[in-house]
């Protein structure tokens, strides 16, 4: 590599990319050294070495030493055998041995001590091991071990004596491991047995158990010994480990136990969203770093699943291949690493360099660091990563795990049902044995399965895990749920057998209830007495006490009266009193004193201190001496003065005193205020005077009040105490008469509970009564019930287990399958066991899962009515692994659509955030659905799809995020894909369900939808009565359920309870009543059902109809049609059928209807040149169901093997048309048919040569075969009439409707669209269908003017547009027309979005009108199906026939366009002639390669510029340009489409006939019978065409009729082609031929490698040819391709043989080569190495063993044959030129002046005996277009029906250019095919005497093959 990069700068290179030659180019640059394999010398030097070094060691003894060359001899003898016969192939490419798997061996042996190691025969015990181990364990197959077991014990006797014993010995058991001893004690030594090996492995399992995970593994020995085998792996240095086996065989479970053995850590990578290889190299670094710095033992284990992106590889590649890994550490951590192993190198002694630490590092990780990789070996992805990533297979050592075995499969299974209780221990073998043979079986079915349905289905270890976990979780669910109806029904049965015994005991406590009743009774009326007495006394006492209250209540009023009087008139005097209070308070002692000191104070003073002693003179005595004097002693003493002042009797005043106070009262100055001025004091005292003597006034008005007031007091006083006396006297009579009262009222209660008591009694037990004589039904009943729940759990156990295995296995097979497994396979098995497992004899695993309710609520939500749709839904509901819908017809989706309602979360992968969506969907214990899925799921949701749950079933990992998980959290996954190919790991995970329509559950649907509209009061009565019926089981089982629960919970005397008593009453009536209903129910069932089938013919017409439009995308893409828009058009055609009141007339009807609107439903969408093919087919469909025509015939007709290599003994057929003849005798019903034919040539002469046979009867009885067997011979007499015999057929079979080619009215098609319904134009050039939409928008007002039409041309930057314009018409109920969207690829998933999204809800005048072309092939096919399902298709194509052409090249122009031309005459002659040219040049493209070389889009536009550039040429010029007008015309309009020579020749051609001068003269004939119009006005042109163009033939085109017949031969050779390969697929089964596919593609591919011969030696042909002459190189190059070409066909039929024994994976490219072998077709990969050619296979072989015969002839003496047969070339122009080349070099001429001159001659091949002197002869040429005529030596016109007359032999020689003659030739092309355009070869220029542009126009070529 170093030395390249050098060379040239950068020079990348791959072993694939580089070709022979060019690592030839770079050989030159470098010294080439070649290492071989050392001799065996070399070999046995070297191990012997190695070996007696190790046994020189201590405890090993000198025996052992001796037989160290033995056995070193002994390994290579089996290295050697080993190498040779085990070779890679495609599935066992990692079959290539080499030293290292040699030193592997001898690595093993080195691990033994001498404790292992005793004598000569453990060594060589030691080396059988290891070599299993390193050879065996890499095999693949069985067949391979036997030969590896008997070559290795071959090669052991050559090289030891009686060897027989230790043979048998090992091979019972020959096990090394390094923990025979327990773990922790390291020793390579033999295991003692599988027991020991089970025991330490169990110990180490519990171990790991404690500290990790818990794995719960089964030990079988199978998986034992991998245990043994991956950690003697991990345990060798350098060990990497490639453990190759499906999903769920144990691989990363054995490998975590082994690395934990080795004490090793195991790490592997966890996928999150857009994990990409960079965060593989930090994962990586950091193992590095713990293996290479920490000395941590790792191992790196890496799944599948694991490698998101393929170029994870190259990683893993370079840490196995050295260690080294580019660019995993940037430069500072380089640094550090090597820093911190820099004490550790020096430690041993090396030197601390950068390189020796960076060694040290790398090395240590090396050994530290182990890779487990566990890689499925299911498709080529194991084949394709060996190839891209050596490393992988090399530096790996290999562990195949094959499919579990028998005995495995049984224990694992008998090991988990140990636990499991409720199963007989007997019976656990026979269900272990059940499973494991249920699971072989379903894998032996899923081959068939592959082969004929071409659907993959797997199943892994996993799966069988799964059947068993599910078997475990249903048993216990199911045994729960019967112990519980069995308790509870066995409770009630005990509760009513006490019934009866407790009525006695009622009926003796009634009677004594009565006699304590007559007593209470009694005792009650006594009391009624007394209680009468002491109620009068009280009421008389009552009556004394009301009198005393009232006259109480009278004195009370007066006295109250008094008192108020009283209280106001007090309240008067209060304020004179306070005012005095407030006077005195303003006295004290210093203002007295004051006062008192005054000398003689005015009169105002001495009038107040007058006026006070006046007041309080003692007793009334008023002082005479008032003066001052006398005032001033009585103030004498103030403090008294004071006092006596405020104790003032103030309400005795003694009268005297009053009427001597008078004066002063009366005094105007006697006033406080005016008084203050004088004194304070005397203020206080006036005031005080004044207010005592106010207060006296009014107290005297009250005081007599007061005391009438105390005497009216005192009366009422003496009152009230009479009345209490009296009330107390009442209250004791009261309470004696309450003692009395409750007495009575207690006796009263007493009387009536007894009573009640008397009652209840009597009440329960006639209840009893009741109870005991209704239940006695149930009692049987449930007694039944329970016998039959204790049968039931008898077989509880094998029923559990037919569910389970239906549940497991079932769900991806077709109804044929799970029949066949079903009834067919495991039932027999299960009735043949020794030991029985009890299993219900005819068990419907549907009725353990679900019952009719669930069922008929299922339907009601949407499910089909089919048993197939109900068994998936069943499943769906009952799995435990996530289901996975494979629903191409989106039925199941819509059901769980339904289902679920507004609870279902969809989600589509890659839609933004659809992780969070699942995460919280997951948290809230939502209902998931991904939809659309396709085959690949991203990796980061497989711990999702496994249902991984970590810590205790509470989280589940997605990505690097722990998410909560909620145990009702439910996954649906579904896929649109027909037949997806799902890894078998996904299909472990999930339960594949197949929601697939078949014919029969699509005749059921239909069934139900045409009943439910022709008698809806049936299909109404069956739904009534299935609901009514669900509404029972209901009822009856809450009834019951109320009923047990009830009588369970009653407890002791339950007797009591009415309510139980009347449900049960309820219930017993109910369940009469519906035992009657269900009774008539049956009579009706049977009645509706017989009353169904009468329909059942109509469905399984629109059933058959389904399936064939379903085929029609085989034959183009653009045809797919869902089962949604089927159904409307069922429906439609239902209610369209004519009525009619016979039964069977009416279904005649129907069937009619459907066919016909299917048939117009589809045809409006197909290209013209399908439609027959599809109405052929519906017809053959149609007849094979209704079984009227014969399947082998129809086989004949279709396939038509012809029997190759015979001669017709009559002229007028053909070799090719003998051998259909011949092969068709063979048939019973043709016998003789040839002896006919020869024996009356002339009547069957006749009749193959009338124009239209195929209306003409056949000669002798022939004429009475029938339909299909006519068509058989026609096939043979006349294929090219057999388009019209097939449509005379169907017309025949099906009726004149159906072969009517009438186009629809837009209108009529635009009735069916609507919002979710588009309309889907599919393109042809110069057809504009968006005309009738514009034109039927301006009918109902939809115009660009109106802003509600809407037209986008989609191209670059148009899809936003669009978007906004679908947005807008959605919610406006606009149109929209999007154009050519097949220019935008990217976008149409984008709009089939769109469409689905705006489909919902939208506005309802919303219409979405779309167009695209279609594309060539089917890998260019890019319009998404759900686009193309949901659209009406409409094809539009233009015109046939030269008669429409011509009018419609007309209609171009109207009356103005030919007046606009002053020069009239010339101009409307000249464009009648460009119309009638424009026409012909347009439809001779149906005549094929003989009309045009190569297909040109000529349109109107060309035609109309024609005449515009016309027009101005003839205004500008005043004579007629022709010259200019034919060029302008004939090179640029219309040659400007042209890219082939002879075509513009031929263009050229026609303009010279059609425009010319003669044309002005009247006498120019465009086509014979059809001379040039005169000059007429716009409508007499049109009617001129319709009177005199002569009728529809080849003659109007300048063509022979033969010219027809070709074209016609072709189109009939496709139609056929394609209906065969539209035969269903399964058609090899059982019908018709009795032979599988498989086998005829077998006997074909050994026949043709029986007949292919060997190959040219090269070597020997080069040294023979030693002139090289220019002959002998075209014969070496010759040989040379044809060695290319049959190694190819060997090569791949030897790999397709091996593919059909299923030695070998079958790849798609083998899939092809079937498929081409079947069909007779030409393989593609042979066609690329081949010659063209347009043979089937069978001839095509055939002309190859020609050639082959043709070259060995030739290149036996390389001398020229006498005739060279030219078309037996790969390159019939190198021969050509060597005529040149050879005449060149013998005369010296320059190669470029020569050319070859082409003589006719008279003979044919076999009257020449040696070649010419010059030049060659050539033969086995044809001529197509006309004859060659040997008399004359012209080109003459050809025969009738002989369509490639043969050419004598030419003589061809090389000639100057100069000498040639020109005269009276025609220039022939000459091509290799019939193709012709690129498979030219030639020009030979032919004499003729007529016009060579006859010959032009009329397609005239020389062709090699015919």
């Amino acid at each position: 590599m170093p030395a390249m990069k050098r060379l040239g700068g950068k020079l990348w290179y791959s072993a694939t990319a580089l070709k022979k030659r060019e690592i030839n180019d770079l050989k030159r640059h470098f010294s080439v050294f070649a290492l071989s394999f050392p001799g065996a010398e070399a070999l046995s030097t070297i191990y012997i070495s190695i070996l007696s070094q190790h046994l020189r060691g201590e405890g090993f003894t000198a025996a052992l030493q001796k037989s160290c060359s033995t056995l070193v001899q002994l390994a290579l003898a089996l290295h050697q055998r080993v190498s040779s016969t085990f070779l890679p192939t495609a599935v066992k490419f990692h079959y290539i041995f080499n030293l290292r798997d040699l030193s592997n061996i001898f690595q093993g042996i080195l691990f033994c001590t001498g404790e292992c190691l005793k004598a000569p025969l453990d060594l060589l015990k030691i080396y059988l091991h290891e070599s299993n181990r390193v050879y065996r364990d890499k095999l693949v197959e069985e067949q391979d071990f036997q030969l590896f077991d008997r070559l290795q014990a071959d090669t052991v006797k050559k090289f030891y004596e009686d060897m027989e014993e230790t043979l048998d010995q090992t091979r019972e058991m020959n096990l090394y491991c390094h923990f025979t001893h327990g773990l922790g004690e390291a020793r390579y030594m033999a295991v003692e047995s599988w027991s020991s090996l089970s025991k330490t492995l169990l110990e180490v399992l519990d171990s790991y158990n404690e500290v990790n995970a818990t794995l719960n593994l089964v030990l079988f020995e199978d998986a034992m010994a991998h245990i043994c085998q991956i950690n003697r792996i991990l345990e060798s240095p350098r060990g990497n480990v490639l453990l190759v086996g499906v999903g769920g065989s144990g691989k990363q479970s054995l490998t975590r136990l082994a690395a934990f053995i080795s004490n090793l850590e195991v790490f592997q990578i966890t996928l999150r969203k857009g994990y990409g290889i960079t965060d593989l190299k930090s994962d990586l670094a950091s193992l590095y770093v713990k293996a290479g710095v920490k000395n941590i033992g790792t191992v790196f284990l890496m799944t599948d699943a694991q490698v998101a992106d393929e170029k994870f590889l190259v990683l893993v590649n370079d840490l196995l291949a050295s260690g080294e890994i580019p660019d995993l550490f940037p430069d500072d951590e380089v640094e550090n690493i090597i820093g911190s192993v820099r004490p550790e190198v020096r430690g041993s002694g090396l030197m601390d360099t950068k390189e020796n630490c960076w060694k040290f590092f790398i090395n240590r990780v090396r050994r530290q660091l182990k890779v487990a990789l566990c890689f499925s070996p299911v498709g080529s992805k194991l084949r394709v990563r060996s190839r891209k990533f050596p490393a992988v297979v090399n530096c790996t050592a290999i562990n195949w795990f094959h499919e579990w075995p028998q005995e495995a499969l049984e224990s694992v299974s008998f090991r988990f049902l140990e636990e499991v209780e409720n199963i007989n221990p007997q019976v656990k073998e026979s269900i272990s044995k059940f499973m494991a043979y249920v699971h072989m079986s379903v894998n032996q079915m899923s081959k068939e399965y592959l082969a004929n349905e071409r659907r993959y289905n797997y199943t892994t270890p996993k799966s069988f895990l799964e059947q068993i976990k599910l078997y475990r979780s249903l048993l216990a669910q199911k045994s729960k749920d019967l112990t519980n109806k069995m308790e509870r029904l066995e409770n009630g049965l005990q509760k009513l057998n006490s019934t009866s015994a407790q009525v006695d005991d009622l009926k003796a406590k009634l009677a004594a209830q009565e006699v304590e009743l007559k007593q209470k009774n009694e005792d009650a009326d006594k009391l009624i007495q007394e209680v009468g007495i002491e109620t009068e006394k009280v009421s008389k006492e009552k009556a004394v006490a009301d009198e005393e209250e009232k006259k109480v209540a009278a004195i009370a009023v007066v006295v109250s009266g008094k008192q108020r009087d009283c209280e106001e008139d007090l309240a008067k005097a209060e304020p004179a009193l306070l005012a005095a209070q407030d006077a005195l308070n303003t006295l004290n002692k210093n203002n007295l004193t004051e006062l008192k000191s005054f000398g003689s104070p005015v009169a105002a003073v001495t009038n107040v201190t007058a006026a006070v002693m006046v007041l309080m003179a003692p007793g009334g005595k008023v002082p005479k001496d008032r003066s001052w004097k006398a005032a001033k002693v009585m103030m004498a003493k103030v403090d008294t003065f004071l006092d006596s002042l405020i104790n003032f009797n103030k309400e005795k005043i003694p009268e005297a005193c009053l009427k001597a106070i008078q004066p002063y009262l009366q005094d105007p100055e006697f006033q406080p205020d005016l008084v203050a001025s004088k004194s304070y004091a005397a203020a206080g005292l006036c005031s005080w005077v004044l207010n005592i003597v106010k207060f006296y006034e009014v107290y005297c008005e009250v005081e007599p009040k007061r005391q009438a007031l105390s005497k009216a007091n005192a009366e009422l006083a003496a009152a009230q105490e009479k009345l209490t006396a009296i009330k107390s006297k009442i209250n004791h009579l009261n309470e004696n008469l309450a003692k009395l009262t409750a007495k009575f009222e207690k006796a009263t209660a007493d009387k009536l509970k007894c009573q009640q008591e008397a009652e209840s009694t009597a009440h329960t037990i006639s209840l009893a009564n009741r109870l005991v004589g209704g239940l006695a039904s149930e009692n049987v009943r449930w007694a039944e019930a329970v016998e039959n729940f204790k049968k039931q759990e008898r077989t509880l156990c094998g029923d559990v287990l037919l569910i389970t295995t239906f549940i497991s296995y079932l769900g991806y097979f077709t109804k044929r399958y799970r029949v066949q497994l079903m009834d067919s396979t495991w039932r027999p098995y299960l009735s043949q066991m020794k030991v029985p497992i009890p299993v219900t004899p005819d068990l419907d695993p549907l009725t353990l899962l679900t019952d009719d309710a669930d069922i008929a609520t299922w339907q009601n939500e949407g499910l089909p009515a089919d048993r197939m749709s109900t068994e998936n839904a069943t499943i769906l509901t009952s799995c435990q692994r996530w289901p996975l819908m494979v629903d191409p017809q989106l039925q199941g989706i819509k059901w769980i659509k339904n289902k679920y309602g507004e609870d279902l979360q969809v989600i589509r992968i890659g839609q933004r955030g659809y992780l969070d969506a699942i995460e919280r969907a997951l948290a809230a214990g939502d209902v998931v659905l991904i939809e659309n899925l396709e085959e690949t799921l991203d990796p980061v949701l497989g711990p999702l799809l496994g249902r991984e749950t970590i810590k205790k079933g509470r989280y589940i990992k997605i990505g690097d995020k722990e998410c909560e998980y909620n145990p009702s959290f439910r996954l649906i996954l579904h896929t649109k894909l027909a037949s997806p190919h799902y890894q078998p790991e996904l299909q472990a995970q999930c339960t594949l369900i197949n929601f697939t329509v078949t014919r029969d559950g699509l005749e059921d649907q239909l069934l139900t939808a045409v009943v439910s509209m022709e008698r809806p009061d049936l299909e109404q009565l069956k739904f009534d009565l299935t609901k009514q019926q669900n509404d029972f089981k209901i009822t009856l089982k809450t009834l019951e359920d109320n009923l047990l629960s009830r009588l369970s919970s009653a407890s002791g005397n339950f007797l009591s309870d009415t309510e139980l008593v009347e449900n049960l009453e309820t219930t017993k009536r109910t369940a009469a009543e519906i035992e009657e209903k269900v009774r008539e129910a049956k009579v009706t069932e049977t009645k509706i059902n017989e009353a169904r089938e009468h329909f059942r013919p109509a469905a399984a017409r629109a059933s058959l109809l389904y399936f064939t439009m379903n085929d029609l995308n085989k034959i183009h893409p653009m045809y797919q049609f869902s089962l949604k828009a089927f159904s409307v058009v069922f429906q439609k055609a239902v209610l369209k059928a004519e009525p009619e009141e016979g039964l069977k007339q009416r279904v005649s009807n129907l069937i009619d209807s459907i066919t016909s609107s299917v048939f117009q439903y589809t045809t409006r969408g197909l290209f013209e040149c399908d439609k027959l093919t599809y109405i052929a087919q519906l017809a053959f469909q149609i007849l094979l169901m209704n079984k009227d025509i014969n399947p082998v015939e129809l086989d004949f007709l279709l396939r038509y093997p012809v029997q190759p290599g015979v001669t017709s003994p009559v002229e007028f057929l053909s070799n090719h048309s003998w051998g259909g003849i011949k092969s068709l005798c063979s048939m019973d019903e043709f016998r003789n048919l040839d002896r006919d034919i020869e024996g009356s040539a002339k009547r069957w002469k006749k009749f193959v040569e009338s124009e239209c046979p195929e209306k003409e009867k056949f000669p002798q009885e022939w004429k009475s075969k029938t339909s299909l067997q006519r068509l058989c011979m026609m096939r043979a007499l006349r294929p090219d009439r057999m388009t019209y015999a097939v449509r005379d057929f169907v017309e025949e079979k099906l009726g004149s409707k159906y072969v009517i080619g009438r186009s629809l009215d837009f209108a009529v098609s635009f009735e069916e669209s609507g919002p979710a319904t588009p309309m889907f134009f599919i393109l042809s050039p110069g057809v504009d269908p968006l005309k009738d939409v514009e034109k039927h928008g301006r009918k109902l007002g939809y115009t660009f003017d109106n802003k509600n039409f809407h037209n986008v041309s989609l191209g670059q930057g148009q899809e936003v547009i669009a978007e906004q314009a679908l947005n807008l018409a959605a919610k406006n109920g606009h149109w929209v027309i999007l154009q050519n969207i097949h220019l935008v690829a990217r976008w149409l998933g984008t709009l089939e979005k769109l469409l689905e999204q705006y489909g919902d809800g939208s506005h309802e005048n919303f219409r979405v009108f779309i167009s695209a072309e279609p594309s060539s092939t089917r890998e260019g096919h890019i319009i998404p199906q759900g686009i193309l399902e949901t659209s009406i298709k409409i094809t539009n194509e233009p015109p046939t026939g030269m008669h429409a052409n011509l009018h419609k090249a007309l209609d171009n122009f109207n009356q103005d366009t030919l007046e606009m031309c002053a020069r009239e005459n010339e101009f409307k002659s000249i464009l009648f002639a460009l119309c009638y040219f424009h026409a012909v040049v347009a439809e001779r493209r149906k005549f094929g390669p003989q009309g045009w070389n190569r297909s040109y889009p000529f349109n109107t536009g060309d035609l109309t510029i024609s005449v515009n550039v016309l027009y101005n040429y003839l205004e500008a010029n005043p004579k007629v340009p022709y010259d200019d007008l034919r060029y302008l015309f004939g090179e640029i309009m219309y040659g400007g489409h042209i890219t082939d020579d002879w075509d513009r020749r031929l263009c050229r051609t026609y303009l010279e006939e059609f425009v010319k001068p003669e044309m002005m003269e009247g006498e120019l004939y465009l086509a014979p019978g059809f001379p040039l119009p005169g000059n007429m006005d716009y409508n007499s042109y049109h009617q001129y065409i319709d009177d005199n163009l002569p009728p529809e033939s080849p003659y109007l085109y300048g063509l022979h009729p033969n010219a027809e017949i070709g074209f016609l031969t072709q189109t009939s050779e496709t139609l056929f082609r394609t209906v065969l390969e539209m035969q269903p697929r399964d058609r090899g089964v059982g019908e018709g031929s009795g032979t599988t596919r498989e086998e005829k593609v077998h006997v074909v591919l050994e026949e043709i490698l029986e007949k292919l011969p060997e190959e040219f030696n090269m070597a020997e042909l080069l040294g023979k040819a030693e002139e090289r002459t220019p002959y002998q190189v075209v014969a070496l190059q010759e040989c040379e391709r044809m060695n290319i070409l049959t190694q190819e066909i060997r090569c791949s039929l030897h790999e397709l043989s091996l593919g059909l024994k299923g030695e070998l994976t079958m790849t798609s490219d083998m899939e092809n080569l079937q498929n081409a072998i079947f069909l007779d077709m030409v393989p593609e990969s042979w066609t690329k190495r081949a010659y063209p050619s347009m043979s089937g296979l069978a001839l095509w072989f055939t002309d190859l063993l020609a050639r082959i015969r043709e070259l060995e002839a030739w290149s036996a003496d390389f001398i020229l044959p006498s005739a060279v047969w030219l078309a037996g070339f790969f390159n019939p122009q190198s021969f050509l030129t060597a005529i040149m080349q050879a005449m060149a070099r013998r005369n010296e001429w320059p190669l470029d002046s020569m050319c070859l001159q082409c003589d006719v001659t008279k003979k044919n091949r076999e009257d020449f005996s040696s070649p010419p002197r010059e030049g060659a002869y050539i033969h086995g040429l044809y001529m197509e277009g006309a004859r060659w005529d040997t008399q004359t030596g012209l080109i003459v016109d050809a025969r009738l029906k002989e369509l490639t007359p043969t050419m004598p032999v030419m003589f061809i020689k090389a000639i100057p250019v100069d000498k040639q003659d020109n005269r009276n030739l025609y220039q022939c092309p000459v091509y290799k095919t019939r193709q012709r355009g690129p498979t030219y070869v030639w020009t030979f220029n032919l004499k003729t005497k007529e016009n060579p542009s006859k010959w032009t126009l009329a397609g005239v070529a020389l062709l090699l093959q015919i």
